[in-house]
């Protein structure tokens, strides 16, 4: 009798803290031993020349959710996790959108029915929570926290999705209270819509407007006010998809003083630019995202703080519209920048983007991408170490790379429904070519051997960065305590 299920040898494996090379014993769908030599298995991969990392788990992504402006992402629960899975991701946590006046969980229930007989891989789901009731954050909240549902996003800016300052103070109190993580899209609401006034006014409605209507001082004010509303409440955040070095610095400067605030970045900062959202027609539309994409200078900020440890994790907020009336033409074939659906596609090409022009260029190590793309993600939103990691006891969650790979990035060749991809001609080394979720292998030779619905859902643990012992000692700042006080803790 075979010892084990599965034995993947003579690859090199990389967590976010050590690079060795092992094979890799898998039973039961988790891996139970590290080492040499471990014996016999039903089936065999061969590794030689390749890694051997976590797969990847996907923080920030768009998927079968309706926008504010009632517009349907192109990808559902299948789609979505297909093209996922074929950048090398195992897991995924988009998100429940509640709609104002909507039950946060008559939200939970309808996504639940929309992934669970689509998603190929594991899952969970972040709150998006536009209606802070007092039902919502007196009962609502407070369950579903307990059923698992451990972190949720809010927004500064957008008019039927942001929360005026006092509603942030009502959210970050009751994850407070239940260890919950909070993120924050930080951008000034009044500052985007008083640009975008005296621009639509001028007549200047083409997509280039957006990035100008979207400025890096309005991220950078709201970064600061949702530090201060956290450092108020002595409650951590995650400044979600930071697109600028003004608000980059004021994270940083944050982190420095020891306070609890995390930070993520995409890949639209790092290879795409304002001058993208220029070109001909309506094309720039396809570049459209809030915030936008900045300048090379911002550029090389987004990577020093991928490199210097400001950003904790590296998402693709795949917000994937497609290129027509169904997407970002929906509110017709010349909408002005206003009307664009907002959000690039990006979730398949994560990993790979990262991996070539992060590692592959110097610019950061193996075992920093493994942490930014996998451990970081699974610690912040409670998966860890089931997730995130190749240890024994962990799912066996593996993407198999091939360092070598080359290829040119062409829309023909992902799985996501959009239709384009802002990264098209790009050329890449280093591709997943071999992952599995769970022991079971659902990619191999770039054919897919998941089934619908394979997935399953993830009740997920508080976040590590909200237990009692990562709090602020008092000492550190007089004055932190004062709205933890209150509410009691």
């Amino acid at each position: 009798m075979s010892n084990f299920d599965l034995l993947i040898r003579n690859g090199i494996v990389a967590t976010a803290a050590d690079t060795f090379q092992a094979d890799v014993a898998i039973r039961d769908g988790r891996v139970v031993a590290l080492g040499h030599d471990l014996g016999s298995a039903d089936q065999g991969i061969d590794a030689a020349g390749k890694l051997v990392l976590p797969g990847g788990i996907e923080g920030h992504c768009h998927i079968e959710q309706i926008s504010s402006s009632r517009v349907m992402t192109a990808d559902d629960f299948y789609s979505g996790t297909v093209s996922a899975v074929f950048g090398g991701t195992t897991t995924v946590i988009p998100f429940a959108a509640q709609q104002k006046g909507d039950s946060l969980r008559q939200t939970v229930e309808d996504y639940h029915a929309c992934a669970g007989a689509k998603a190929v891989i594991d899952y969970g789901f972040h709150l998006i929570i536009s209606d802070p009731s007092e039902q919502v954050i007196g009962q609502e909240l407070p369950a579903l926290i307990k059923d698992g549902y451990t972190s949720f996003k809010v927004y500064m800016t957008y008019d039927d999705l942001r929360l005026d300052d006092y509603q942030m103070l009502e959210v970050l109190s009751a994850a407070r209270r239940d260890g919950a993580m909070v993120m924050v899209h930080a951008e000034n609401h009044d500052m985007i819509r008083w640009l975008s006034e005296k621009l639509l006014d001028a007549g200047h409605w083409l997509p280039q407007y957006h990035a100008i209507s979207h400025s890096r001082a309005g991220e950078g004010e709201a970064a600061h006010r949702a530090i201060a509303l956290s450092r108020l409440m002595d409650q951590p955040i995650l400044v979600v998809h930071v697109s600028s070095e003004e608000a980059m610095d004021e994270i940083r400067l944050a982190q420095d003083k020891g306070l609890k605030i995390f930070a993520e970045t995409c890949p639209q900062y790092l290879f795409l630019k304002a001058e993208d959202l220029k070109r001909e027609g309506m094309d720039g539309a396809m570049f459209c995202c809030s915030p936008p994409p900045r300048d090379a200078n911002d550029q090389e900020a987004m990577w020093r703080g991928l490199a210097n440890g400001t950003f904790t994790v590296f998402s693709s907020d795949h917000a994937p519209y497609r290129y027509d009336d169904s997407g970002k033409l929906a509110a017709g074939p010349q909408p002005t920048f206003k009307q664009i659906a907002n959000g690039v596609p990006g979730i398949e090409l994560r990993l790979p983007l990262l991996f070539s022009e992060g590692v592959g260029k110097g610019r950061i190590d193996l075992n920093r991408f493994v942490a930014l793309t996998a451990t970081n993600v699974a610690k912040l939103y409670g998966v860890y170490p089931q997730k995130g990691t190749i240890a024994v006891g962990s799912d066996a969650d593996i993407a198999i790379w091939d360092p070598d790979l080359e290829q040119t990035v062409e829309h023909a060749m992902l799985h996501d429904n959009v239709g384009y991809t802002p990264y098209t001609g790009i050329k890449l080394k280093g591709w997943p070519t071999t992952v599995l979720s769970r022991g079971r292998i659902v990619v191999i030779d770039n054919e897919l051997r998941a089934e619908r619905g394979s997935g399953q859902f993830l009740a997920r643990a508080v976040s590590e960065a909200s237990t009692p012992l990562n709090r602020l000692e008092p000492e550190m700042d007089p004055a932190r305590n004062f709205g933890a006080e209150l509410i009691g803790r």
